[in-house]
């Protein structure tokens, strides 16, 4: 199940995306992008998402947690 979380520094997704990326080696490395919405012409506020497949749904309180670590939070995708 593809799992997203939000978060509005860029440094803060990617450090959460390389520890999932070290929590779950067999679901490979989460992705970060700039979430852009149809019409936007500055992207300046947009937030970062990191987007992960493979996650351990057993390990998801412990995922938030990390998440919240960095205001963030997860979306269902």
């Amino acid at each position: 199940m593809r799992q997203l979380f939000v978060f509005a520094e860029r440094d803060d997704a990617e450090e959460v995306a390389e520890t999932l990326g070290e929590w779950f080696p067999q679901a490979g490395v989460p992705r970060v992008v700039r979430e852009t919405l149809a019409g936007e012409d500055d992207a300046e506020d947009a937030q970062w998402l990191v987007v992960a497949e493979g996650i351990d749904q057993g390990r998801l309180a412990e995922v938030d947690a990390l998440v919240e670590r960095y205001d963030g939070w997860r979306e269902s995708g």
